[in-house]
Parts: structure tokens; sequence; C-alpha cells
């Protein structure tokens, strides 16, 4: 019996190749081919076989020829087998236009297949809507465009947006694309991202994306989380925009996450005050009691009087402690920004709470000028010869001369 014999594989590809590029060239086929000479009226690519191939120039695609360099591989559309021109003849008649212009649509066939959310450029605005570049012509309704407040269609001319692939039609040359959908799609994926990974006590960046007045939206990656007034320090803030701006980039720290409902997005508190240093941990030791503090009113309120001290922290004066007479309004005291002098009588860090005595500062002074308005009655008397020794030698010399 005779040896069978296999061919090693390598030389069955090498033989593959070879029947393939002896295939005889279609109309409609796409190859791929090697410049071996660039002309100003088009390209001539070898496709193999034996077989070269011309790229008038206007087949080129956008006339830009200079872009063609010998040696470079490129894909090419056969647009007829054979040349009919004079100085072609005998040549496959190729376009790389053409190439480009189905390996575009292949794209869009398998991008709207897929679902897949699209980075495009915007190159006109016409009637109706956008025109945008997908390789090919792709046309967004202006009712599928999110348009940013105080923009125009016209601000998007020349600009990247996403858009996703809402319906083909390669007959009539028509692709719908929307902006609308991509945006939501593409929050609602980055939102599933953001939630696997948060939990509460993470520390996290995001972007404020709105302020009112009881506290910040701030965008976490497709999901907004609430960063309350009372939250953004140790210290009693006035206003959001006092410590952020619309636009800027933020850590913030997670502090609670509540979903009631699974179809909707949780409810995600935020703070600041982890990532600060917090002032109580030594208002013991920065306000003992009994010592004297001076501080700025901040807020008039019916049992007293919010006074911000050096550090920061706030403490009270009770309506009782704010003067030496008794049944007196806050208001006829002091205002709002004046600044005042009390003393510290309680300090409670857990309850976080200061309380401070203006009247006890009066009394102490109202002592003080006691004291000393009882020292001078208890003084030797001063007569007008201590004061003014030359007019008693005048005396003293007019009653000599009164005995003599």
């Amino acid at each position: 019996m005779s040896e069978q014999r296999t061919m090693p594989t390598e030389n069955m590809d090498e033989m593959m190749k070879a029947l393939e590029s002896m295939q005889p060239v279609r109309a409609g086929d796409i190859l791929t081919g090697r410049i071996v000479q660039v002309r100003q009226e088009g390209v001539m690519v070898d496709i193999g076989g034996k077989a070269e191939g011309f790229i008038p120039a206007i087949e080129w695609g956008g006339n830009h020829l200079e872009e063609a360099k010998v040696g470079d591989e490129v894909e090419v559309y056969v647009l007829r087998p054979e040349s009919k021109a004079e100085e072609t003849e005998g040549m496959v008649l190729l376009s790389k236009r053409r190439a480009d212009y189905e390996r575009a649509w292949k794209r869009v066939q398998e991008a709207y297949e897929n679902g897949e959310i699209l980075q495009v450029m915007v190159k006109d605005r016409i009637k109706g809507g956008l025109l945008v570049d997908l390789g090919v012509d792709g046309f967004v309704p202006a009712s599928q465009v999110v348009i940013p407040q105080g923009w125009r269609l016209e601000h998007f001319i020349g600009r990247t947006i996403k858009v996703k692939i809402t319906e083909i039609d390669r007959d009539r040359r028509r692709v719908l694309c929307s902006n609308k959908i991509a945006l939501e799609e593409d929050r609602l994926r980055r939102r599933r991202e953001t939630l696997s990974r948060l939990y509460e006590g993470a520390i996290v960046e995001g972007t404020v994306r709105r302020i009112t007045d009881f506290g910040a939206f701030v965008d976490l990656g497709g999901i907004d989380g609430l960063l309350h007034v009372s939250e953004m320090g140790w210290t009693r803030v006035n206003h959001p925009s006092e410590v952020v701006k619309e636009g800027q980039k933020i850590q913030v720290a997670v502090v609670k996450i509540e979903q009631s409902d699974p179809s909707e997005p949780p409810r995600i508190s935020l703070s600041l005050k982890p990532l600060l240093p917090d002032p109580w941990r030594t208002a013991e030791k920065d306000y003992p009691i009994g010592a004297k503090v001076k501080g700025v009113v901040t807020r008039i309120v019916p049992f007293g009087v919010f006074v911000r001290l050096p550090t920061g922290i706030e403490g009270v004066i009770p309506n009782n402690e704010l003067s030496t007479r008794r049944n007196v309004r806050a208001e006829d005291v002091v205002k709002v920004g004046q600044e005042v002098e009390a003393k510290v009588y309680q300090v409670n860090v857990q309850q976080r709470r200061i309380l401070l005595s203006m009247r006890q500062v009066a009394q102490e002074q109202e002592r003080l000028q006691l004291k000393e308005y009882m020292q001078q009655q208890t003084a030797p008397q001063i007569t007008l010869g201590d004061v003014f020794p030359q007019l008693s030698g005048a005396e003293e010399k007019q009653t000599e001369g009164q005995g003599e």
C-alpha cells in the first residue's frame, strides 16, 4: 500500500489564495489591492492575479489624490471588469469612493441591527432637522434632537453628537436617527454602571447639575444625588451657591441610598461633611466655659440669636441672656451682621450646642464700673491747694500780712 502524504497547512492556504486570485473579477466585487502608481488622472492598483485596476480621480473620493501613496493597501469596488478608456484599456475599472460607500452602509446596517450608540458629525442644518455623517448621510428630525437652553439647530453644525439609528431604507438611501433616544439610553447605561459601584460611605466624583434653595443636584454618572444645604459644611450655609457652582466637579460622600420602587431610580443623599474637618471635635478646647468670645450675629429667631464664632460653628444666645434688662426683644438689642461679645456658659459637643451670654458680660462690666466708682469714693479728698499749690502760697502770704 502506498503511503498517503498530507500537504502542510501553510501550502494549502497559499494555494487557496492563488485560486481565489485566478477567479474572474465581476462588477460589484469589493477587493483589496496595492497602489503601484499615482497619476494626475487617477491611481493604478494591483488587485492580484496578474490583473491591474485603475481608479479614476473622481472615483477616489473627495478628489484628494494626495492621500494616495505607492505601496499602500486600498479597498476598491469593481465598476467594470474591463475599462473601455483608451489609456486604461484592458484594466479593471475601480472605485474607492464606492467601496467606502458600501463599507459605510455595511457599518450602518450593523449599528442598526446591534442597537449601537454612534458619535457622528453634524454636517448641516436642513429643513426639519440635522444632516449627520455616518459615512452615508443620516437625518435627525428636530423633534429627536435634545437642544440645550438658548441653542438653535444651527449651533450643532460642525459638532459631534450621539445618535441611534431608528430606521434604514437602502433603496431610498434614507437613514433616520435619534439624538434623544441615544442620550436617554446612554444615560440609563451609565446609571446602571454607576449604581453597581455605589454604596453608603463611598466617596465619588460628580458634577453639579442644578442648584436650588434647599441644595444642589449632582450628576454621579447617569443618576443624580441630592447634596442638601445642611450637608454642605459643619457650619451654617445660607445658600448652596456659597459653596458650589453649576458645572463644578466635586467629590462627595454617599450617606444614604433609598429605593422604594424598583422601577424608579433610587434616592441618593450626599454630603460634603465627611470630607471636611469637624470644628466640633475641638469645641470644648476652643471655647472653655467662662471664656469671653466675639462673634457675628447670623440669625435672629424667636428663642434667641445665633452667633458665628471664629472657628465657624454657631453658638446661641437665648433671649434671657441678651441683656440685663428683662423682657427685651432681640431686634432691639442686636442686628444681623453685628459683632458681639459674649461669655460661654455651656458646651455640649454631642448635641453640637454652645450657649452664650451677653448678660453675663454686661453684669461683669457693671460690677467693674461699680468697683472703680467705689474706689474713687474711698480715696483721700483732694483740696484746691493740692491741685493749685501757687494758690495756697498766696493765701499764706495774705494771712501773714494781716497779722502784721
